[in-house]
This record gives structure tokens, C-alpha cells and sequence, in this order.
């Protein structure tokens, strides 16, 4: 595989060579993804690669630490029918939200059941729960849409599922999440700030919770309301039908 092919997304199978250490050795044959192309301090390439399946993977580029394998770019097999090339819309679902306060908890737990369905090439589940700072950098890892779940209050019926589009453009400034806090529009603000183009387009799939908390409370609840626990169910169809226009649309624009 050449370092041009080497680009973040592309999905390649592991074979390191014989002359390789016993923990590169022990991953041959495993699948993984292309994050990141480094060069030492003698001028060699290494592609940094995160293996398929690994929860790591979500804590975004900057703490992938212990995550992350090197090989040289002809240790990397591409995967057949992708001729090393990455997919060309790459969109993270996001699960967010607190489950130990009631209904904030859909992000995580609509996550959690599309997380188990087969999934179209470049398009990744995951629950960041209230993780804002990993969320923040794991945007800027090449996607091209991120689809937020969250719980939403909009003064609809309990369980009502809505698409909200946010303007980027607004977003305030100097805004930073907290390391276990999830304000989504702070994890965007410091995404933006963080990034050194445009954000990718992001998309909020709400849910409209029965049961809301403001975290002051003594008890935690965990667990959904029935309204909101059934949203879950018809969220996986929702988010699947929207993740299909979205690469739909991003087809037709090639």
C-alpha cells in the first residue's frame, strides 16, 4: 500500500512483516482504520491505524494514546473493492446525554441499538454519554456530517423525534465543555475552535423527554419513561432512513 493511499478512513487489513515485534505480530489479519499518517524524527513514514471494534476509537485523536498501532504503509493490506481509497462521506452518530438523569439518557441508549445494525461504509456509532470533550475532537477526525442524538424539549408530546439543523455560524465563543458535562452547543463551539476549517455539517435527531432534570436533584433516576423508551425503538428506522439521504445526497454531489 503507498503513503497517497494511506488517507484517514481507509479501512485495511493488518499484515505486519517477519521482522515486526511480537505485539505487531499478534494483530495480523485484524481490520482496522487509517487515523493518521506521522513521520519520525528520521524522515520515516508511519501510519497510525485504530482496529476495528476497539470502544478506543471514540475518545477522539487526542486521547487515543494506547489505542493507536504504527506500521509502515506496506504492512497495510487494502480492504478488497476499496482500492485504499477511504469512503467518500464519512458521518459519526453521536449518542449524548446523562443516564442517570431520566430521559437525557436517549442519546446513549438510541445509540446503543443502532450501534448493533449493520452499518453502510464510513458511517460509525457512538455513545459519548456526557464525554463533550472527546466528542468535540472526535468530530474533527475527517467526518463529514455528525448526527447528534439528544434529548430535546421543544413543548411537543413526550417521544416526539425531530431533525434540527444548528446554525454553525452562531455558535458563541470562548465556550468550552467541561471534561463530564455534555452542553452539545459547547462541544461544538470548542469542535470549531479546535478545527482549522469548517466544521462538518451537524444534524440533532431530538427526542422530546417526559421526564426532565436539571442535575440539582438529590436522586438520580435511571431509566426512560415509556413514552421516551418506545422513541428509542423508532428512532433506529429515523436515523437509518436519515443517514441514507444524507449519503445519498453526498453521492449525487460527486
Amino acid at each position: 500500500m503507498n503513503v497517497a493511499s494511506c488517507r484517514p478512513g481507509t479501512r485495511v487489513r493488518l499484515r505486519p512483516s517477519r521482522r515486526a515485534d511480537i505485539m505487531d505480530l499478534a494483530l495480523a489479519g485484524r481490520i482496522a482504520e487509517v487515523a493518521a499518517v506521522e513521520e519520525d524524527f528520521e524522515g520515516q513514514l508511519h501510519v497510525a491505524v485504530v482496529l476495528e471494534g476497539d470502544p478506543g476509537r471514540d475518545l477522539g485523536a487526542a486521547s487515543q494514546i494506547g489505542h493507536r498501532f504504527f506500521f509502515a504503509p506496506d504492512e497495510l493490506e487494502p480492504l478488497a473493492g476499496t482500492d485504499g481509497d477511504p469512503p467518500p462521506h464519512r458521518v459519526l452518530v453521536a449518542g449524548v446525554g446523562n443516564i442517570f438523569m431520566a430521559d437525557d439518557g436517549f442519546g446513549p441508549e438510541a445509540a446503543a441499538v443502532l450501534a448493533r445494525r449493520p452499518l453502510p461504509a464510513g458511517v460509525h456509532v457512538a455513545d459519548f454519554g456526557i464525554r463533550g470533550m472527546d466528542l468535540a475532537y472526535r468530530m474533527l477526525d475527517g467526518y463529514a456530517t455528525v448526527v447528534l442524538l439528544d434529548a430535546t424539549p421543544h413543548g411537543q408530546p413526550p417521544g416526539t423525534l425531530s431533525v434540527i439543523e444548528p446554525d454553525l455560524a452562531a455558535l458563541p465563543a470562548g465556550a468550552a465543555p467541561e471534561a463530564h458535562s455534555m452542553d452539545p452547543v459547547k462541544v461544538l463551539a470548542l469542535a470549531g475552535q479546535l478545527g482549522d476549517g469548517d466544521l462538518p455539517r451537524v444534524l440533532v435527531v431530538g427526542c422530546e423527554p417526559e421526564v426532565r432534570m436539571n442535575g440539582d436533584e438529590v436522586d438520580v433516576v435511571v431509566g426512560l419513561s415509556e413514552p421516551v423508551r418506545e422513541a428509542v425503538e423508532r428512532s433506529v428506522p429515523f436515523v437509518e432512513s436519515l443517514v441514507a439521504e444524507i449519503l445519498a445526497d453526498a453521492a449525487e454531489r460527486r
